[in-house]
C-alpha cells in the first residue's frame, strides 16, 4: 500500500501596509493557498495544503520575492499520512 501525505504550513507574511491588496491579489492566484487573516499594519495568515514539502519551500520564496513583501516565514509545519 502506498502512503500520501498531504502537508498543511501556515506563514506570516509581513507587507508594507499601503500595498496589502496588490500582495494579497498576487498570494491569491498562488496554487494551493489561502489568506486566512490580516492586518492593517500589513501582516497576512496564510495557509497551504499541499502534497509535498518542496511545494512548501518553494511558495515561501516566491511569496517573499513579491515586490513590497518585507519577510516570510514558517509558522506552523504538520504533515499528515494517508493510506490510499
Amino acid at each position: 500500500m502506498a502512503l500520501q501525505e498531504v502537508h498543511i504550513s501556515s506563514l506570516v507574511v509581513h507587507v508594507r501596509p499601503a500595498h496589502l491588496p496588490a500582495v494579497k491579489d498576487a498570494i491569491a492566484r498562488l496554487p494551493n493557498t489561502e489568506i486566512y487573516g490580516e492586518s492593517e499594519a500589513g501582516k497576512l495568515i496564510v495557509v497551504l495544503e499541499t502534497e509535498n514539502q518542496g511545494y512548501v519551500t518553494d511558495t515561501i520564496d516566491k511569496i517573499n520575492n513579491l515586490e513590497q513583501v518585507l519577510t516570510t516565514f514558517l509558522v506552523y509545519h504538520q504533515i499528515e499520512h494517508l493510506d490510499s
